[in-house]
């Protein structure tokens, strides 16, 4: 006998809110692009500002992902793997900017690296402007899209649990060694995807940019601006950027959630884990001490 359907485990109400919830997002979506003016689409997306627009979104959000890396993983590897007092309070704090209104998360930065801010005397005296210009685009990007990276990682990291790494640290692997052989190899796919998740948010950065570095056209107007100064001026070429937007973000989602066939959740399979694990340590281990 054939197994039930799981559609027919669920109440019927359920699978209605369920297309109701799907609606209410695509809805908008699909309006956009009923809206969009095809005739004139490839001349309003690629005028000088818009293009301008795009490729600093497209450089900062990289250059943001790259620092939300270097931060984040860190950041992830020690809530996940170290105890310490007030951790539960650390990490509200490191999630905050994901409920805290973007445009408050532009003004702390103003107030912390503005001429007249907590870090911005200083800076001013080594001759850093930081305040309205691309490293602000990038800065404010980063305070914002900076969580998502933690957050995944983190979450990948506890999945994955400590036995591997046990295991490469009791045959005497190096901690540094653990961590490049096992630990993150373990949790790449979770890396990759909050770097990708990460990157999309850096790309709809609007609030945070617009407080803190201002609207100038090639130094800090990315393209969720170029569309706010678009929407009154030329409403076509908003439409038509705001389109480029949202299939810029559906191919870069779609991507953070792109299965692997054939693996683990975590990319890889227990063995393979287990094998890496033992390399790690005959990597690490002293001259003899296997005999």
């Amino acid at each position: 006998m054939a197994p039930p359907s799981s559609t027919l485990l669920l109440p019927r109400w359920v699978l209605a809110a369920a297309v109701a919830g799907a609606l209410f997002l695509l809805l908008p979506l699909v309006a956009v692009t009923v809206e969009v003016n095809w005739a004139g689409f490839i001349p309003l997306v690629t005028s000088e500002s818009s293009l301008a627009a795009l490729s600093l979104s497209l450089r900062t959000a990289a250059a943001s992902t790259v620092l939300c890396i270097l931060l984040g993983v860190p950041l992830a590897l020690v809530l996940a793997r170290v105890g310490f007092p007030g951790k539960r309070l650390v990490r509200a704090l490191v999630l905050l900017p994901l409920v805290l209104p973007p445009v408050v998360g532009g003004i702390a930065l103003l107030y912390t690296f503005g001429r007249q801010g907590l870090l911005g005397g200083t800076l001013e005296a080594m001759g850093i402007q930081v305040a309205f210009s691309t490293a602000a685009v990038v800065l404010a990007q980063t305070f914002v899209a900076l969580p998502f990276m933690v957050l995944t990682l983190e979450g990948a990291l506890r999945t994955a649990g400590t036995r591997y790494e046990a295991v490469a640290a009791t045959l005497g692997a190096h901690p540094w060694t653990v961590l490049r052989r096992v630990t993150v190899p373990l949790v790449l796919p979770g890396l990759a995807s909050g770097a990708v998740l990460s990157f999309a948010r850096c790309l709809g950065e609007f609030g945070a940019t617009l407080a803190f570095a201002g609207s100038l056209q090639g130094v800090t107007r990315t393209l969720p601006l170029e569309i706010y100064l678009q929407r009154e001026a030329d409403a076509d070429a908003a439409v038509a950027l705001s389109l480029v937007l949202v299939v810029v973000a559906v191919v870069v989602v779609g991507l953070s959630y792109r299965s692997v066939p054939g693996r683990t959740a975590s990319g890889r399979t227990a063995s393979g884990r287990s094998a890496s694990a033992r390399s790690a340590a005959g990597r690490s281990a002293p001259a003899g001490a296997a005999g």
